[in-house]
């Protein structure tokens, strides 16, 4: 299965890509390579490299003469990616659909149950984020498009997701608590077990379009991160 790299105390790349992705380096940020050399305890050359791979992903941005950034947040680039996704994703999950069994449906079951039975947030009536509830949702969207039989799709819907990541998190804060996110993923499973090919597709559209509303409507957030 293909897995999104934003775990804490990986690899290099995968710590910078954790921050960016997590918000801890802010959109727009310059990335200036002594700030860098002190946080994570790195040369300037692996640091560049690094620098190089994520600027290939979409989230550092080379300015010619003054140096590294963090890729900046802009609603037109959340509509591109999220129809994007929505696209291959509609691809991956029909082929997976198409070509069930029994070991990948058992699968898709288990990951909904750990993912159901993590609670959002750590704390009940503010958010504060749940790591593990993160693995779990990963894991879930992994498996639903893992029997698609294309490894390079996987790995361009994983690159789209982490992008994509970004956006979720500037707004949760103000709609975990209204969003019924659990209700979605378990009408997404309900229909995929029932060999609904298009309602499966369509609710996995959905979700990923009232996800993409609920940031936009946040614009406040939006202006103050660009």
């Amino acid at each position: 299965m293909v897995k999104n790299d934003i775990a804490p105390g990986g690899t290099l790349v995968g710590r910078l890509r954790d921050d960016i992705l997590a918000g801890r380096l802010a959109p727009g940020l310059k990335l200036q390579m002594t700030f860098l050399m002190q946080r994570y305890e790195a040369g300037q050359t692996p640091l560049r490299e690094a620098l190089n791979r994520l600027t290939s992903e979409g989230l550092v941005e080379s300015r010619v003469q003054r140096g590294f950034y963090v890729s900046s947040v802009y609603p037109g680039e959340l509509r591109e990616l999220t129809k994007t996704r929505s696209w291959l994703e509609a691809i991956a999950l029909r082929e997976s659909m198409l070509h069930a069994t029994p070991e990948w449906e058992e699968a898709l079951v288990l990951a909904h149950h750990r993912l159901t039975r993590t609670p959002r947030s750590l704390a009940p009536d503010t958010f504060e984020d749940n790591p593990e509830w993160e693995r779990h949702h990963r894991d879930f969207h992994n498996v639903l498009l893992s029997g698609c039989g294309s490894r390079p799709l996987q790995e361009f819907c994983v690159q789209l997701s982490d992008r994509l990541y970004r956006y979720r998190m500037l707004s949760i804060r103000k709609v975990f608590t209204t969003r019924h996110v659990r209700d979605e993923h378990s009408e997404i499973l309900r229909l995929v077990l029932n060999g609904d090919i298009t309602g499966a597709t369509d609710a996995l559209s959905h979700h990923y379009e009232r996800t993409a509303e609920a940031v936009l409507k946040d614009m406040e957030a939006l202006d103050a991160s660009v």
